[in-house]
């Protein structure tokens, strides 16, 4: 059961109130990015106003399968996740690092760094897998022993503005993953959206200072009960017709413990070592380095998101490392649900479920770990 939240810290907004909402971030020069429809999907990219949005539109998922439907309503965010996530403005597919130019005095090069935008994003529409993914990703490129400055020049500023899930994908499973479907932190402003009683109505919960002074410049009532029980009644009812579930208490040793499972070999014959998961992974960070020279004596360097399912991801001199379809399939699942906890103290997993709906053949992560639960072998 998904409790009340105190009505103290809520407010009501309706349509006037999120059309004050981009308003606001405009004055204080963000770049708006959310939800909108593109190429029969529902994409992140940049948005002006509400109109925007995806109102009236879902998404029907399965294993390899996403398809946008129409409403019976004209709800602005009924739907759940699409192929894209937030990582792709945090950490870009392709970054240009450095070019190079001949010196004037023909004696050297020198090196001129790309420079990383100026401009601060406003998140529109992170769902609460979303705002777990992004935190993971803080802890690898933030808090390590060598922050990347790119992720950080990206990330600092940026306005995260959640909104808490009325439906549940056909292949989410943020609730066993304890990722959701309800934003409980790391957010500045947090929406519910409400059933259309006289028009679109959101309550609004603020986190941050940021938060409440954007909250501050939004036409809003406080919250009473009825809002306050519909929008957890919303909640638990999402949280009740998740798609997939996973357990995931036991993930590490039960991976860690049957590398040589007979499932690794079943889903080999299966899997396209496409790459399709990783891309759509909202915390997937495998990179590789390009560099390219020119007639002219100049020369760049590139990063691009890489691939534990290429080849040459784990190339080394002599040939790569996981020849087999079997053996790259085995490097993702093993670190995205084991062995990430040994390095981030954190499974690298949310519950998104795109992984599943986008994989061309419909594999699914929540299947092969039931079905290598029930099949291990005995001790």
């Amino acid at each position: 059961m998904v409790a009340a939240p105190d009505t103290q810290q809520l407010s009501v907004i309706g349509e006037q109130g999120l059309m004050a909402l981009f308003q606001a971030l405009k004055r204080r020069g963000y770049r708006v990015v959310g939800p909108t429809v593109r190429d029969k999907a529902i994409v992140y990219d940049d948005i002006a106003s509400p109109a925007d949005l995806p109102r009236g539109w879902t998404d029907e998922q399965d294993g390899g399968r996403y398809r946008l439907a129409r409403r019976d309503d004209d709800a602005f965010f009924g739907y759940a996740v699409g192929p894209h996530s937030w990582k792709k403005y945090l950490f870009p597919p392709l970054l240009p690092l450095w070019r190079s130019e001949p010196a004037g005095d023909g004696k050297g090069v020198r090196i001129i760094p790309e420079a990383d935008p100026d401009q601060r994003f406003a998140f529109l529409g992170v769902r609460a897998c979303e705002l777990h993914a992004i935190a993971i990703q803080d802890r690898i490129f933030l808090k390590g022993l060598h922050a990347d400055p790119h992720y950080r020049a990206r990330r600092e500023g940026t306005v995260l503005i959640a909104v808490n899930c009325g439906k549940a994908g056909g292949t989410c499973f943020c609730m066993s993953m304890k990722t959701g479907p309800k934003a409980t932190e790391g957010f500045d402003l947090a929406l519910t959206e409400l059933s259309e009683n006289g028009g679109p109505r959101f309550l609004v919960e603020a986190e941050s200072d940021l938060g409440r002074s954007l909250l501050a410049e939004m036409p809003h009532e406080p919250a009473g009960e009825r809002e306050t029980e519909e929008a957890a009644a919303l909640v638990a009812r999402t949280a009740q017709s998740m798609g997939r579930e996973m357990r995931s208490d036991d993930l590490r040793e039960l991976l860690l413990g049957n590398l040589e499972h007979a499932r690794w070999d079943d889903v080999a014959e299966r899997c396209l070592t496409c790459g399709n998961c990783t891309l759509v992974c909202p915390t997937c960070f495998c990179s590789s380095i390009e560099d390219a020279n020119d007639l002219g004596g100049g020369s760049t360097r590139t990063r691009r998101w890489d691939s534990c399912f290429t080849l040459d991801h784990s190339y080394i001199h002599g040939g790569s490392v996981r020849q087999s379809g079997k053996s790259r399939y085995r490097q993702w699942m093993t670190h995205k649900l084991a062995t990430w906890v040994d390095q981030f103290g954190t499974s690298g997993c949310v519950g998104c479920g795109r992984c599943i709906t986008w994989c061309p053949v419909g594999i699914d992560i929540t299947e092969e770990v039931r079905a290598m639960r029930k099949t291990k072998p005995q001790s």
